[in-house]
């Protein structure tokens, strides 16, 4: 039970908050495409989600203890891990077997919507399954994967993969809509490693900060803002989102200041957390709100 409880940690159970909203998101598409959905599926597809989130964080929490990262990283609120493995070094193999475990659940869900639906949904599944491993390991070498990798996770092969085991089919709709998560969360991953730089450079990491430095860094991570609001309307005027997904601008109340923070204090990390949790309430709110539009249609 102790174990149990250690095992909470690696889960990163405050962040796991993310995966309901985007999940939230793929079922109001599916909803204002079809009008119904099966309340087993959805059950089922949000399980899948989590699982996979899961895995992701277990995978990196093992993977950033056994590189030496956790060592030297600097932590936060809202960036550094739980911190779990480092005061608990016994609980690194059964935070592997967690990573595992939860992987082999979200395949298996994803493997009963192959069978309903067909195979139609295989590539974004086997896309996603590989993306939960190699993340940490190999993608965040790469300056331009480790960008889009939280994002396109999040965004297209959650979203579309729930619209799709929801419906039984793809849409532009649900395209459009997951671009949203895909920026943000790609935001999410890009701002959260402004703190990281220097422990990340030690272990052969090359993401955008490191390569450009956290100034520069900070003018992709309002592009990328500007983009996810721009995909909403863009969405509603190509008539492929209803007008009241507009409800998800809202969030641009706190998006603006977390923008400017992060540009003004790029390398001031302590006047940074502020925009660290700013990015995160964005991150949450905005696809939820556009899925309850959606919804309410």
């Amino acid at each position: 039970m102790n174990n149990f409880k250690l095992l909470l940690g690696p889960m990163r159970l405050p962040f796991l908050i993310l995966t309901p909203a985007c999940v939230l998101l793929g079922l109001g598409t599916a909803v204002w495409t079809t009008g119904y959905v099966n309340g087993w599926h959805f059950a089922l597809a949000l399980v899948g989600a989590l699982s996979a989130h899961i895995s992701v964080n277990a995978f990196n929490e093992f993977f950033d203890f056994e590189s030496g990262l956790d060592a030297r990283t600097q932590r936060t609120p809202f960036s550094g891990g739980s911190g779990t493995l480092p005061a608990q070094a016994e609980m690194a193999r059964p935070t592997l077997v967690m990573a595992w475990v939860t992987l082999g659940i979200t395949a298996l869900s994803g493997l009963y919507f192959v069978i309903l639906r067909g195979p139609a949904i295989l590539p974004l599944g086997l896309v996603g399954l590989a993306l939960l491993y190699v993340y940490t390991p190999w993608l965040t070498r790469n300056p331009l994967l480790c960008l889009i990798a939280p994002g396109l996770g999040f965004g297209p092969l959650m979203v579309m993969s729930v619209h799709f085991a929801l419906t039984g089919a793809y849409s532009w709709t649900a395209f459009v809509a997951s671009l949203v998560p895909f920026f943000l969360v790609s935001d999410l991953l890009l701002l959260n490693q402004f703190p990281d730089v220097e422990a990340d450079r030690g272990i052969g990491r090359r993401h955008i900060p490191i390569l450009f430095g956290r100034r520069r860094a900070s003018l992709v991570y309002n592009l990328f803002l500007l983009l996810a609001y721009l995909t909403v309307i863009l969405g509603v005027v190509l008539g492929l989102l209803p007008a009241v997904s507009l409800i998800g601008l809202l969030t641009a109340v706190i998006a603006i200041p977390a923008g400017l923070r992060a540009f003004h204090h790029a390398d001031d990390i302590g006047q940074l957390i502020p925009a660290l949790g700013m990015n995160v309430l964005v991150n949450l709110l905005t696809p939820a709100l556009i899925g309850i539009g959606l919804l309410i249609q």
